[in-house]
């Protein structure tokens, strides 16, 4: 884990942020006392949902592509309690 004070990172954010890209997290200090931690984003692994246990005694049974696009995002609102 790197420690840098704020000038540095002014001055090199372009670099620090492609080391964070790399999986490093970065500590931002004031006069060296840690204020913040920069780190790396998890990222979504986009993979199909599967079915269910359904399909060994279904085999024949297919799912149009459409059924793994996202949900629109007025009915994600209902999932996530933002509407009722």
């Amino acid at each position: 884990m790197q420690q840098l004070n704020i000038n540095e990172v002014k001055t090199h954010l372009s670099g620090i942020l492609a080391q964070v890209e790399k999986g490093e997290t970065v500590v931002i200090c004031r006069r060296n006392k840690p204020i913040a931690e920069i780190k790396p984003i998890e990222q979504k692994k986009l993979t199909k949902r599967p079915i269910g246990l359904a399909g060994k005694q279904y085999p024949d049974f297919k799912l149009n592509d459409e059924f793994f696009d996202p949900l629109p995002d007025d009915i994600m609102k209902y999932f996530t309690g933002e509407k009722e």
